[in-house]
């Protein structure tokens, strides 16, 4: 694995295909959050209806999101699973309004379920995001690669309804490096290259574990794939705090920052209009950089 002070010659150009558009990641990106599980562990709270949902969407893609991430199956610690049925009802109504609304966006959906991938790519999401990597549908990677859509691949160890049980590594951030090269590796010898990596805050990983992840996310650059930070109000913020979800958004925006100074180029978030203001002050501040001959 790389060392830390080769981290200089990393310059990154990464690209995705969306639709036939090949677009540069080349300013940090913003994926909003649009949950629609009640049980989701921040939002599950709020108003479920479709005209509440289709409002939140509004305000988000006001506010700068670049990707509207659409997920239906809650992923919180001890969560179990709702059935294909019930997720795939959950999501379409949805996705179908949000296509229509808004036909530039770029539509992610969050599910680990090749079948569900499958039908939602075809109802005009533009890529999919899974927190398992595969590993929850053996068919995922084989169906990812045939509809040809960019891939958020993210480290999980367990699932969600045993993640938190007391998580062990030997050597966390070799563990998870070695992990991706192998899941990148069999992704390219099928053919699909648009991959995007998270490293899974709060999945699996104890608070230490989660803090030494973000130390050391600069690591994950040598991958050559687009980093993803999800950070958003999750345990690792309101535990150290002793806050609830609800008064995170102050601790979310620094740790949101440290990501982005150490390599993050999507940050994944409920809260958009304070993620972009963080990405325009830390573009100024790079941008202010004297250069001494």
């Amino acid at each position: 694995m790389a060392k830390l002070g080769d981290m200089k010659s990393i310059k990154k150009n990464y690209t995705l295909k969306i639709r036939n558009k090949v677009i540069t990641i080349d300013y940090p990106l913003i994926m909003a959050i649009l949950n629609l599980s009640p049980d989701s562990f921040y939002d599950g709270k709020k108003d479920m209806s479709l005209h509440a949902i289709l409002e939140r969407c509004a305000l988000m893609v006001e506010e700068g999101a670049h990707i509207l991430d659409i997920g239906a199956c809650s992923s919180r610690p001890g969560a179990e699973f709702i059935d294909q049925k019930e997720e795939i009802n959950r999501l379409l109504p949805v996705l179908k309004k949000v296509r229509k609304s808004y036909p530039d966006i770029i539509i992610s959906v969050d599910t680990f379920r090749s079948a569900v991938a499958d039908m939602v790519v075809s109802e005009g999401a533009d890529m999919i995001n899974d927190i398992s990597a595969g590993n929850l549908d053996p068919d995922m990677f084989d169906r990812i690669a045939s509809l040809n859509v960019p891939y958020v691949m993210m480290h999980m160890q367990g699932t969600p309804e045993s993640m938190q049980a007391n998580p062990q590594y030997h050597d966390l951030i070799e563990e998870i490096y070695t992990f991706f090269l192998g899941k990148i590796k069999q992704l390219h010898e099928k053919g699909l290259s648009d991959i995007i990596i998270d490293p899974g805050f709060g999945f699996g990983k104890s608070l230490e574990h989660n803090y030494q992840l973000l130390r050391h996310l600069s690591y994950f650059q040598f991958l050559g794939k687009p980093l993803l930070a999800g950070l958003s109000r999750k345990s690792m913020i309101y535990k150290a705090l002793d806050i609830d979800p609800d008064a995170a958004l102050n601790a979310t925006t620094v740790l949101n920052t440290l990501a982005l100074i150490n390599g993050a180029d999507i940050l994944r978030v409920h809260d958009v209009k304070e993620a972009a203001e963080i990405i325009k002050l830390l573009t100024l501040y790079r941008k202010s950089e004297l250069i001494i001959n």
